[in-house]
């Protein structure tokens, strides 16, 4: 009876510490590696910023540009900015010129936290558009954008 009951606690606690070392590999990622890091800031260095309010302002202008959205599409149809187009980052290349075929087209670009986009901001220009400025700022900041010209 003893030697049942050792085994049986044993066995609990090999369960319990799989599950613990299971919950610890499962912890949110602390961000992206220092060479990605670098690459965001290198793209950013070398592009047009503008901040939301300066999107705003020319949303509130009626001012012709393409707002482009490069989030996953998940993330898009949970929420964007009105008259938003979406084209994710991943397929960025692929699809652009189907969609946005005036590479004279003033195109604002973000996503959650103005990493994705600043890569796709350069990459538009590496492409050849010729006037895409990145909206410099986290999605909450294009949110609230959004419920100012609401």
């Amino acid at each position: 009876m003893k030697k049942k009951m050792l085994v049986a606690m044993v066995s609990v606690l090999f369960v319990l510490s799989m599950v613990s070392a299971v919950l610890a590999q499962q912890k949110a990622p602390a961000g992206p590696p220092p060479v990605v890091k670098d690459m965001v800031a290198k793209a950013k260095a070398g592009i047009q910023k503008v901040s939301a309010a300066d999107v705003k302002a020319a949303i509130d202008k009626k001012e012709k540009a393409v707002i482009l959205d490069v989030r996953d599409p998940n993330e898009f149809a949970a929420g964007h900015l009105p008259g938003a187009i979406n084209i994710s980052r991943g397929t960025l290349e692929f699809v652009v010129f189907n969609k946005i075929t005036d590479q004279n087209a003033k195109i604002y670009v973000y996503c959650k936290t103005a990493g994705r986009s600043s890569l796709a901001t350069k990459t538009l220009g590496d492409l050849g558009y010729k006037n895409a400025a990145l909206m410099d700022a986290q999605f909450e900041d294009c949110v609230l954008v959004q419920r100012e010209m609401e």
